[in-house]
């Protein structure tokens, strides 16, 4: 996508406050497991690292890593407690994190980011492409202003680092792409980020799919779930976009269409 010329700004008091969603929706996970788990393709193994989101930890991860780990996959936290921010030293220990798991398991990793855990993924990869097969982030805002999103002062505060200078972190630029295949799933009605924000740049390796969720509900969200499960389930090195059509179409709406939400 191109990046808007005119400023991004948070989403409204309505959309935030419909982030209440979250809990019916994770009831909704909980209750469609058993279909989830035969639609969805097996995993091949392949370690799958879980970021979580800011002021958030493993916890809140822990329903889509049971999932994965149930379709085949060693899925695995980041283990460092709650994500607070760049604190000193978390970057080196998430290196040091994907470098362990490849070293382990002997194969390359997928990561999948939840909000600043996706734009943590998206740095890993720029970082160690060699290490990493493929990226998911879930409403992510690493493109345009990074005030349009109703945590950016929470993140100042836990983290003591100001959301201007966030390019000054690993990685370098935070809207550049990774070169690896790389996948934004986000939400028009996420009420914490600008779904503009969280969109990947057009290029022949990335992809946008969008699902009906809440922002705090994105990692446990049926669609989200069934999307990364299919992204996941790709042979490394054979990556395709994602195939909306049929049944699918109800589910994953055609990012190109008008919007709805303000």
């Amino acid at each position: 996508m191109t990046v808007p010329a005119q400023p991004l700004r948070p989403p409204s008091r309505l959309l935030l406050a419909l982030e209440v969603r979250t809990l019916p929706e994770l009831g909704s996970f909980v209750a469609s497991w058993p279909l989830l788990a035969a639609m969805t393709p097996a995993g091949d193994g392949h370690p799958v690292l879980v970021l979580p989101g800011l002021v958030t930890s493993d916890r809140a991860t822990l329903p889509l890593r049971s999932f994965l780990r149930s379709k085949g996959y060693t899925a695995h936290g980041w283990e460092l407690g709650r994500n607070y921010g760049p604190l000193p030293d978390v970057e080196r220990r998430m290196i040091d994190r994907v470098k362990e798991l490849v070293d382990t398991h002997g194969r390359t990793v997928s990561i999948v980011g939840w909000s600043l855990g996706g734009i943590y993924a998206r740095q890993l990869a720029k970082m160690m492409p060699e290490r990493v097969r493929t990226v998911i982030t879930l409403g992510s805002p690493f493109n345009g202003d990074p005030r349009a999103t109703n945590a950016w002062r929470l993140y100042e505060y836990t983290s003591g680092c100001k959301v201007d200078e966030r390019d000054n972190h690993m990685g370098g630029s935070i809207s550049q792409s990774p070169s690896v295949p790389t996948t934004a799933i986000y939400s028009r009605s996420d009420g914490i980020c600008a779904w503009q924000s969280c969109m990947e740049n057009e290029l022949p390796h990335t992809e946008n799919i969008e699902v009906e969720a809440s922002h705090c509900g994105l990692g446990h969200h049926p669609a989200a779930v069934y999307a990364i499960c299919d992204r996941l389930a790709q042979s490394e090195g054979e990556w395709k976009p994602f195939d909306r059509s049929g049944w699918k179409g109800l589910f994953f709406p055609d990012p190109k269409r008008p919007p709805r939400w303000n």
